[in-house]
């Protein structure tokens, strides 16, 4: 049987070249998929590690005992802690760190990096004079409140060298610095894109807040001195509610698995995509076996007559798909990680900035890949080796090959209804009883699959009636159309499966594309129904915003009303609810109305101004509260008060929370900074406002300043990058499907070798067997495209229901030129996959092919 099995491979290498062309492209993403992440998260840790190589014991300030609790009175590290440590045996050498936000503008006046990766620090010199985190590559380190070093990636970004003057915004205000050096780093928020600029320790401490202090003290252990040991020491020294410690090698453990954990997510999309490349590679293996035992019928049923079992032919059939599937395995690792390379250098800089390192193949990926492309192969293919087994050893006195039976149509038709019917009624029935947890998306999932695959097992009896509407323009083409559209109809099953592996990847794509287009004019709508104010400002990295800032723009000419956002935090009511601390947000309370336009539900918006407060309808449902309720308040410095709830609105992505008069929480903050100002003015938004307010600011690079569609675009800016990702990744399920049409044809021709033959004989010219062979390639794919965007339109629309629990103002948008182009780019798979089938009908010796059998 074995030597059967790899005789039928070697005589049949074109036949099966497409089948392991498909698992190899389903192995492919796989294998690549897990060599690149390995490769990523392999890189992010050894960049991590190398940053805390000179750190045995990292001391920090310590925290509030719980969040939204009395801060400490000074949460920094001064330098009387920094001269203690340096005194203890143990330690070899203390660095004081002071860090926080510094934005780098080019010199266009954007900001280069992120602003979370947008960071400042301090050059700490040692007894040599330089900073051994930070070698200069170039220049002198700081030395003066004018003077910075910046990272040297930064520096190639911005275009700027040693000497020049460079635009900055440091916790808040702009400043003009000059670039004394450029150093290099291991930090790993830096390789990851972000950027560094480094500033003398006093300039440091200065513009960071820290009055002297320090953020962070790392001490490196003398030699003999383990880091365990060193700890001890240190927690001695210092008092225990002023300061905690982490060893260096903690640390770095907790950002490796920080790494880890972020890039689980990605992982998991990734694998996604490739488990949809091979579920539908599988509907491609699994016809390539069919047709290619229902052409060997007559060679199965000797095999029974010279005395092989049924067994031994099953047998046979799966061997061949063994090797079949160890080939496309080991060819998918080789690609795997090609395709890892190549993922890496794409979404470097376009999604995020990676660290260099080699490329990680990890046993599992091998195992992978050698796995899958082997089991999924023969997984497929063992139900067509059942059916050639049960060829009776009568069959090989002819060449017929078994067709269907009405009885197995029936029961197929019956079975494909009933699992379509349960995966849409469990749709159906998630859209309408959605209760917020996870059992809606669960039956929507599952309903949904089984939606997909009862359709397919349905494809048969679909495929009729839908390519029968053709037929008015298939009869244009003469003969050679109305012959296409009997070659489809002729074998329902072969054109089902074939159009099987086209659906699916357009379901995806059409029900993805709906969801984002709702999603997109939802939040365009709720931009312009939440919000009245015509600029929203803000900080990049979600840091606050200058203490000047709205002095500042309330002196803009044609400024009408403005309001600042504060954060804050306090325990309100009693019971369970007052010992949870609940954000609170501080506005003007007197032009707070002016300003936004919430959705009131009970009492109303009014003014706040001393103890009235606005509170959305979740945070008022789960603790109880009313429009009228007199709530008891502890504030973040102690002090107690009471609050009146003068009104609950239903809660969005634009407006939550808590929200009250700042003069009511100013008294009890220490630190008074704005996260947000909201801006309204005479004319409404026009490019000259936004200039104005712009200038206002000092054109800080980190100070953004966003109209309502400004605010739209960037929270719907991830679904247009997810969108956009998904359409490539999809796009390999398209692949595998266009193989599969390929696959499809090339071997329907050969099986119609006698008849196509006995075409030319008759006067069908090798142009109308070429039209014949393209038209039917065209009605199957077409079939496939109609099926999926049906579906995908249905799955979208089931999606949205879910969404709009979210998101209110979420409406069903039909992307009708998108539809339209994926039906074109159906068509065109139909017509690019049938020009080499096409191609190879059209040379046929006529009297070879009428005489074969």
């Amino acid at each position: 049987m074995f030597r059967t099995a790899l005789r039928n491979v070697l005589a049949h290498k074109a036949r099966l070249l497409m089948t392991v062309l498909a698992v190899m492209l389903g192995v492919a993403f796989v294998s690549g998929t897990l060599v690149f992440t390995s490769t990523i998260s392999d890189a992010f840790r050894t960049s991590s590690q190398k940053s805390f190589d000179n750190v045995d014991v990292a001391v920090m300030p310590a925290s509030p005992d719980e969040p939204g609790g009395t801060p400490a009175k000074d949460p920094r590290l001064d330098g009387k802690a920094l001269d203690s440590l340096a005194r203890l045996p143990g330690a070899a050498s203390v660095t004081g760190t002071a860090n926080g936000f510094t934005g780098i503008s080019d010199k266009d006046g954007k900001l280069i990096a992120s602003g979370a990766n947008s960071r400042g620090s301090n050059y700490f010199p040692g007894k040599d004079g330089k900073d051994a985190r930070y070698p200069l590559k170039q220049g002198k380190a700081p030395t003066g409140a004018d003077q910075f070093a910046l990272d040297a990636g930064t520096a190639v970004k911005g275009g700027y060298h040693v000497g020049d003057t460079v635009r900055i915004s440091a916790d808040g205000p702009v400043r003009q610095q000059k670039l004394t050096g450029i150093f290099t780093t291991d930090d790993g928020r830096v390789a990851a894109g972000g950027s560094l600029a480094l500033f003398d320790t006093r300039t440091a401490q200065k513009l960071f807040g820290l009055s002297g202090g320090y953020s962070e003290i790392d001490v490196q252990a003398a030699a003999g001195t383990s880091q365990a040991a060193l700890q001890q020491a240190i927690d001695k020294a210092l008092p225990k509610d002023s300061a905690t410690t982490a060893t260096g090698k903690e640390l770095a453990d907790a950002e490796a698995k920080a790494i880890d954990e972020s890039m689980e997510g990605m992982r998991t999309a990734l694998l996604a995509f490739a488990a949809v490349a091979l579920f539908v590679g599988i509907f491609l293996i699994a016809n390539t076996f069919t047709m290619l035992v229902a052409q060997r019928t007559k060679e199965l049923a000797l095999m029974r007559a010279v005395g092989a079992s049924r067994r031994q032919v099953t047998r046979s059939v799966l061997i061949e798909a063994f090797l079949v599937g160890a080939i496309a395995g080991v060819s998918g690792l080789v690609a795997g990680i090609g395709l890892a390379a190549l993922l890496r250098e794409v979404l470097n800089g376009f999604v995020a900035k990676f660290p260099e390192g080699p490329l990680v193949v990890s046993p599992s990926a091998a195992v992978a890949a050698l796995g899958i492309g082997t089991v999924i192969t023969v997984l497929a293919a063992w139900l067509p080796a059942r059916r050639g087994a049960k060829v009776p050893p009568v069959a090989a006195m002819n060449s017929v090959h078994a067709v269907a039976t009405t009885k197995s149509l029936l029961v197929r038709n019956t079975l494909g209804a009933l699992v379509a019917g349960i995966g849409t009624a469990s749709v159906l029935l998630a859209t309408s009883v959605y209760d917020g947890d996870g059992t809606s998306k669960i039956m929507l999932g599952g309903g949904g699959m089984l939606l997909l695959v009862g359709v397919f097992i349905l494809t048969p009896l679909l495929s009729r009636p839908l390519i029968a509407l053709a037929t008015p323009v298939l009869r244009a083409f003469g003969t050679s159309g109305l012959l296409a559209r009997q070659n489809a109809l002729r074998n329902p099953r072969r054109t089902a499966t074939t159009a099987s592996a086209l659906m699916i990847g357009l379901t995806l794509i059409t029900g993805m594309t709906v969801i984002a287009g709702g999603t997109q004019q939802g939040i365009d709508k709720l931009a312009v129904d939440a919000l009245k104010a015509d600029y929203t400002i803000s900080m990049e990295g979600h840091t606050q915003l200058p203490t000047t800032a709205e002095k500042k723009v309330r002196e803009v000419a044609g400024v009408t009303a403005v309001t600042p956002l504060r954060e804050g935090m306090a325990t309100i009511g009693t019971g369970g609810a007052a010992r949870q601390p609940t954000p609170l947000t501080g506005v003007d309370g007197a032009q707070f109305g002016s300003l936004v336009r919430p959705d009131i539900s009970e009492g109303s918006l009014g003014t706040l101004r001393g103890d009235r407060i606005l509170v959305d309808q979740d945070t008022a449902t789960r603790n109880g509260w009313r429009a009228g309720s007199r709530l008891p308040v502890t504030f973040q410095d102690g002090k107690k008060s009471t609050l009146t709830v003068s009104g609950v609105y239903q809660g969005n992505q634009m407006l939550s929370g808590v929200y009250l008069d700042n003069r009511t929480l100013a008294p009890h903050q220490k630190d008074i900074s704005d996260s947000k100002l909201l801006v309204k003015m005479a004319g409404g938004a026009t490019d000259a406002h936004k200039d104005d307010l712009v200038e206002a600011l000092g054109k800080n690079p980190a100070v953004t300043v966003a109209d309502k569609k400004d605010v739209s675009s960037a929270i719907a800016s991830m679904f247009t990058l997810l969108l956009n990702m998904l359409y490539g990744l999809l796009a390999m399920a398209v692949i595998v499907a266009v193989l599969g049409v390929i696959n499809t044809l090339a071997m329907s021709v050969f099986e119609r070798s006698q008849e196509i033959g006995m075409l030319r004989a008759i006067g069908l010219d090798r142009r109308g067997i070429k039209r014949m062979v393209r038209l039917e390639s065209l009605v199957i794919s077409l079939f496939g495209g109609v099926l999926g965007i049906g579906l995908g339109v249905f799955m979208g629309w089931a999606v949205g229901q879910l969404i709009n629990a979210h998101l209110p103002t979420y409406e069903l948008v039909l992307p009708w030129a998108r539809m339209g182009i994926f039906l074109g780019l159906a068509a065109l798979v139909g017509v690019l996959a049938a020009l080499w089938p096409a191609f190879r009908a059209a040379r046929l010796n006529m009297l070879a092919a009428i005489k074969a059998e």
